[in-house]
């Protein structure tokens, strides 16, 4: 009988020779998979220095019985399989858009619902409250453990006029990152278009897209400046705020000593800060790189915002907590997160 990755791997992880704390251990290899451009650990994208980094700390707090190899770009599978990947245990880990799940798990959605989470502060709150709990207590009995919570405001590239009120959308061709986002945008009468973010380049390239939303990280990683006329900056405020978090096979996890369970969760939750400062920071940079290229860069205003959020209330919100009594009582939990 020919053993899969996964089994071999927690056969190995189940023998004395590796569990028992504080004896010579074989180095345990793990993978890291992202759809992001890779770097090194000190330049590039962030997300893919935030796996990097990670990796590092984990190697040198586990003494080297830990160690990582990191795939950017999609390049040990495509984007949206990464997922079941890990619920297989076919695929380690993950810094991973959680509502790119969304068709597979529908909670995910939850994780990029316009308007839902409107700042930094409050996207960080969702870890320790009931609906961050709720979440990972709905991932975990379907495979995936939370390593490290990340969250990141989004803005707006778009091939002409800039996108700012609800009115702004309609007709247009519009990316919009997740099943409720783009419920938003058919009911501001828009035609909506879905893709991994890694794909928009082409999408506008070849005017399959007008616009689209993602992170002011991917705005500028996958050089979409070069396509862009306008651009909506997220540094005052966005209906976009997507989680994208360090992810785990729970199968892989727990087949884990637990002194090296604990490091991964103990460098994933210092990762956290690091990580939200890069995102503001790039939420600022974004706006700087596409002014530099002639883009028109502009930026929501309260009253759009207000607009933009009573539209996903009747559409998005709905249409979610309308799914389940499970998606329905995390609709009410996030809503109690201020």
């Amino acid at each position: 009988m020919k053993l899969t990755r996964r089994q071999t791997l927690i056969g190995a992880l189940a023998t004395p020779a590796l569990v028992k704390a504080g004896t010579a251990q074989a180095a345990t290899s793990l993978k890291i998979s992202h759809q992001f451009p890779g770097g090194s650990i000190e330049q590039g994208d962030f997300r893919d220095r935030m796996c990097r980094r990670f990796a590092a700390e984990v190697e040198k707090r586990t003494n080297g019985a830990l160690r990582f190899d990191i795939y950017a770009n999609s390049s040990l599978m495509k984007t949206n399989a990464q997922f079941s990947a890990m619920r297989r245990g076919a695929l380690d880990m993950s810094l991973f858009p959680v509502p790119y799940a969304g068709g597979e798990l529908h909670a995910c959605n939850l994780g990029l619902m316009p308007c839902l989470v409107t700042s930094y502060e409050q996207g960080a709150k969702w870890k320790d409250a009931e609906v961050g709990k709720a979440l990972a207590k709905i991932l975990e009995s379907k495979g995936i453990v939370f390593v490290s919570w990340v969250w990141q405001a989004g803005g707006i590239a778009s091939r002409s006029a800039p996108v700012l009120a609800p009115e702004d959308a309609k007709g247009i061709k519009i990316r919009g990152g997740s099943r409720e986002m783009d419920r938003m945008f058919a009911a501001a009468g828009a035609q909506v278009s879905t893709m991994p973010s890694n794909e928009i380049y082409i999408g506008m390239q070849t005017s399959a897209l007008d616009a689209a939303v993602t992170s002011s990280t991917s705005l500028v990683s996958f050089r979409l400046e070069e396509l862009a006329k306008s651009l909506t900056a997220a540094r005052q405020g966005s209906f976009w705020f997507m989680l994208e978090p360090l992810l785990m096979s729970k199968a892989i996890f727990d087949a884990l000593p637990a002194d090296q369970r604990k490091v991964l969760l103990d460098v994933g939750a210092e990762m956290e800060s690091w990580a939200t400062a890069q995102a503001k920071a790039d939420d600022e940079e974004v706006a700087k790189v596409y002014a530099a290229k002639g883009v028109t860069v502009s930026d929501m205003s309260a009253a759009n915002l207000e607009a933009w959020r009573k539209i996903a209330e009747n559409s998005a919100w709905k249409d979610y907590a309308a799914a389940s009594s499970e998606a329905a009582e995390l609709m009410k939990l996030a809503q109690k997160v201020s």
